[in-house]
């Protein structure tokens, strides 16, 4: 694994542990960002979805009657952890990076850390790099998170 391999990227959220893992895990679709950034098959709307436990799949439901899976639930601790598998749909189907989502009591909230890790494996001219590798790449993809998980703590937030 290179530093170039993995992007992390935490936020604190106003709400407890259990509350964040549960609008995480549950309310995906209320927070997850739209559009073609965010969303992974055109029309870059429709919902997404998480199925709970170990198996459960991240699911793109872009159409009705049809969805993209996202990935699946390799390790479930409510309140404390997520793990996915992770691919986009211009991966081939053995290709897979991972998603480790952590949440931790911070104060009077939580700080939700993604790692997202794998990326080595991704050639570089693979259009998920945008043609980016090192820094450059993890600061793209950084970005990714840091967008996704600020629209999280917006609406965790609101909960509070």
């Amino acid at each position: 694994m290179s530093a170039a391999d993995t992007v992390q990227v935490s936020l604190t959220v106003a709400v407890d542990a259990a509350t964040a893992f549960e609008v995480f895990t549950g309310e995906v679709d209320l927070w997850w960002r739209r559009g073609p950034r965010f969303r992974f098959v055109a029309p870059f709307e429709g919902a997404m979805r998480l199925e709970p436990g170990v198996g459960g799949r991240l699911l793109h439901e872009h159409r009705p009657g049809s969805s993209f899976e996202v990935g699946q639930v390799q390790v479930w601790e409510p309140p404390r952890r997520l793990v996915l598998s992770w691919r986009l749909p211009s991966f081939p189907p053995e290709m897979t990076t991972r998603v480790d989502v952590r949440f931790d009591p911070a104060g009077a909230g939580t700080r939700v850390t993604v790692t997202h890790s794998g990326w080595d494996q991704v050639p570089l001219a693979h259009p998920a790099r945008h043609g980016l590798d090192g820094q450059p790449f993890v600061v793209m993809k950084g970005s990714y998170w840091a967008d996704l998980l600020a629209a999280l703590a917006r609406h965790a937030g609101a909960r509070a």
